[in-house]
């Protein structure tokens, strides 16, 4: 068996183990702490060892390579358990799984009985369930299991906050077998990922040894193979895919040796595994699809990001386990220097309600974490499962909680068979506009296996002439604040505010499963008003009608923030409509209820008094015991607005000697005039005044015109009128114009 780099350090692994029960150890990329450290650890307990990996790939991989180092088959001694497959037996004492799965299995066995060690491989990627496994065994080795064995492992850790969180246990360090890497990088580039992937291809062709190429996802691989295809067939290539959603046949077929060479073209799932043999270069495009979740459906999902240095490292290292490698980055020195140093943990930026659902499950109210998950972000999941409604065996499913509760909530209506076939295809991102037409519709390979495993575990039939109803609401129940509510043209109104667009919608209720920038791109119905009846309001509420222009009384059914019937009255004479017709009275044009002219003099005139008035406090007094604009109309507004006694302070008219009334003009920061034929001051031989303020004298001459202007009558009948007089009595012979008018 080949010696390698950790070899030396598993006694002093097992001294430690012996002395406390968790250590931390650091090991480089090749350094076989993977495949050499499980086995050491063995003797040292009666249980089971369980070897947590991140992805299947890598649990297959080390089980098979430490069975082999063993002289055994899988599933004898060593055996490995991932979603959908299960390999071990009785005998079987070291198994590698899943995080999941060893989440699963805390929920069967809250106390682990026949588990005496658990290693956490790779802890550096930081996923959710890792971190919650981590939390848990801690827990349970500080309450009841105090021997249970605890190692933490990795290539790119911090090893010293999981030292401090396991209580200051050890922290060992063992040199890697890393031989010499050149790196090269490549200036930016607009072209297509696929055909940077062949340009890199072109440059490793002459070399010897395989490719391992990371590219983000499986639609990338295709393209990228399909690139390939010309270069491959001039060079006598091997195009192989690698990616989590193989099947195991397809997956061993990348990494077993060929006869040919091989350009592997992998997802991360070949980040952190077992030395895949023959890889001499690495091609690496810096992105990655990551663990992410729907800001609208809270499902997991799938997001292309740019790679930490941390992960660059990994990838690079692949290239030089076997020896001297070369790595091509398809970006800039520069572009590596600027990235985050690592990941960001899971539980720090994840939607946490699959994690509240374990925890309320195993009962577990509190919970020491490494990093404590953000409190909003508890909050939020635990109100989601406050209104989800949390069914028996929910957190057994191997889904996200709204998925479990459409499985479980459509086998309690009798459509098992198809609340497993929507939980699938949700589950795998089955791509159409209605879940309906999509569960009909040719599936990935995924969706078939994640059915499948759902079938296992939620058994029986559909009811013989069960239509869709059942099904839909059970969608209903695993999305109940995602109703919609289509009203024309193809535009949804969403129960949680706002709207949405979705072209071709045939009902008026929908769920509305996904919704991206206003659009919504998978809905389900169509569902009944009635089956909303459980969780609607009936409000009453005062509103205002635009056309009708009047106050309303509105009484509704609502559902969220959905109106789902409502029916209009015109509103009865209250405080709160006085105070609704005022407020809108006040945002129209003022000379809807009075003369502008009118009023500007009655402003004019309450200046000249002395006295403050509001149109505003006016007008809301007038609204008192109406509720339209036609009854405020006709409710005379200068009236109310018009001072008391302000006639005598403030006159509208004066009577002239002669028995004639003229009008009093008012204008703000001016002295009040009037204005009147020259015959009908004759006699006035002082300024009329109001009050001891001098009135404005116009002096008409008889076709209405002004002859003179004055608030001085008397200097006017001295010095003015005989020269006025002389001009008047030319033009006007008819009129009387006396030398002496006073």
């Amino acid at each position: 068996m080949t010696r390698l780099p950790i070899d030396s350090l598993l006694p002093e692994i097992v001294t430690q183990l012996r002395r406390a029960a968790s250590v931390v150890i650091e090991a480089p990329p090749g350094a076989g702490k993977t495949t050499r450290v499980p086995p050491a650890v063995l003797p040292l307990v009666r249980g089971e060892v369980l070897v947590l990996e991140p992805r299947r790939l890598a649990a297959r991989l080390a089980a098979r390579r430490v069975a082999s180092e063993l002289g055994e088959r899988v599933g004898e001694t060593v055996g490995y358990q991932v979603r959908f497959e299960d390999v071990g037996s009785p005998r079987t004492r070291l198994r590698f799984v899943t995080e999941g799965v060893l989440t699963r299995r805390l929920l069967d066995d809250p106390q682990l009985k026949d588990v005496g060690a658990v290693i956490l491989d790779e802890f550096h990627e930081r996923h959710l369930d890792g971190d919650l496994a981590l939390a848990l065994l801690r827990r349970l080795q500080k309450t009841t299991r105090p021997e249970l064995l605890l190692v933490v492992m990795s290539a790119t850790l911090n090893a010293g906050p999981i030292s401090r969180f396991l209580d200051d246990c050890p922290v060992l360090r063992s040199e890697g077998r890393l031989y010499h890497l050149r790196i090269d990088y490549t200036p930016h580039s607009a072209a297509p990922l696929e055909e940077q992937v062949v340009g890199a291809v072109e440059r490793l062709v002459d070399e010897q040894g395989d490719v391992l190429a990371f590219l983000p996802g499986a639609a990338e691989i295709r393209r990228a193979a399909r690139a390939l295809e010309g270069l491959a067939a001039r060079k006598s290539l091997l195009v192989v895919p690698l990616y989590g959603d193989l099947s195991p046949a397809e997956q061993d077929r990348a990494i077993s040796p060929a006869a040919q060479r091989k350009i592997i073209l992998s997802t991360n799932v070949a980040e952190s595994s077992v030395t895949i043999e023959g890889v001499t270069a690495v091609i690496d495009s810096g992105l990655a699809r990551v663990a992410a979740d729907s800001p609208w459906t809270g499902l997991p999902s799938l997001e292309v990001r740019r790679i930490s240095q941390a992960s660059a490292v990994q990838r690079a290292g692949r290239a030089g386990r076997t020896a001297p490698g070369r790595v091509i980055r398809l970006y800039t020195a520069e572009d590596f220097q600027r990235r985050a140093p690592s990941d960001t943990p899971e539980i720090l930026r994840r939607e946490l309600s699959q994690l509240v659902l374990q925890l309320r499950a195993m009962h577990v109210n509190e919970l020491a974490w490494l990093d404590a998950p953000p409190l909003a972000a508890m909050a939020a999941a635990s109100a989601l499962l406050d209104r989800l409604g949390v069914l028996p065996h929910m957190a057994e499913l191997p889904l996200p909680p709204r998925l479990s509760k459409l499985a479980l909530e459509a086998a309690a209506r009798g459509v098992p068979e198809k609340g497993c076939a929507a939980a699938a295809v949700l589950s795998a991102g089955e791509r159409g506009t209605d879940l309906l037409t999509v569960m009909e519709a040719e599936w990935q390979p995924q969706t078939t296996r994640v059915y499948e495993q759902l079938r296992r575990l939620v058994p029986g039939r559909d009811r013989k002439g069960t239509g869709d109803h059942a099904l839909l609401q059970a969608v209903l129940a695993a999305f109940p604040d995602r109703v919609a509510r289509h009203r024309r043209d193809g535009e949804l109104l969403l129960s949680t505010g706002g709207s949405a667009r979705m072209a071709g919608c045939r009902h008026e209720f929908v769920i509305a499963v996904d919704v991206q920038e206003r659009k919504v791109h998978l809905a389900a119905g169509p569902i009944q008003p009635d089956w909303l009846l459980d969780r609607v309001t009936e409000t009453t509420s005062l509103a205002w009608n635009r056309t009708a222009e009047r106050v309303e009384l509105v009484t509704a059914l609502v559902y969220d923030q959905l109106t789902i019937d409502e029916t209009r009255i015109p509103a009865p004479p209250s405080e709160e409509s006085a105070r609704l017709l005022a407020e809108k009275a006040l945002e129209v044009d003022i000379g809807r209820f009075a003369d502008r002219e009118a009023l500007e003099q009655l402003r004019a005139r309450a200046a000249f008094a002395g006295v403050e008035i509001s149109v505003g406090d006016a007008l809301r007094e007038l609204c008192r015991g109406r509720v339209s604009f036609a009854e405020l109309e006709s409710a005379k507004l200068l009236a109310a607005l018009r001072p008391a006694h302000i006639e005598k302070i403030a006159p509208e008219r004066l009577r002239l000697p002669g028995g004639r009334d003229v009008q009093v003009h008012y204008e703000v920061g001016k002295p009040p005039w009037i204005e009147s034929r020259l015959q009908d001051f004759f006699g006035v031989e002082e300024t009329p005044h109001i009050g001891k303020t001098p009135v404005v004298v116009h002096l008409l001459a008889p076709n209405r015109r002004p002859v003179q202007v004055t608030s001085d009558l008397r200097g006017f009948w001295e010095r003015l009128y005989p020269q006025v007089r002389r001009e008047l009595s030319r033009r006007y012979p008819k009129h009387k114009w006396p030398e002496k008018p006073v």
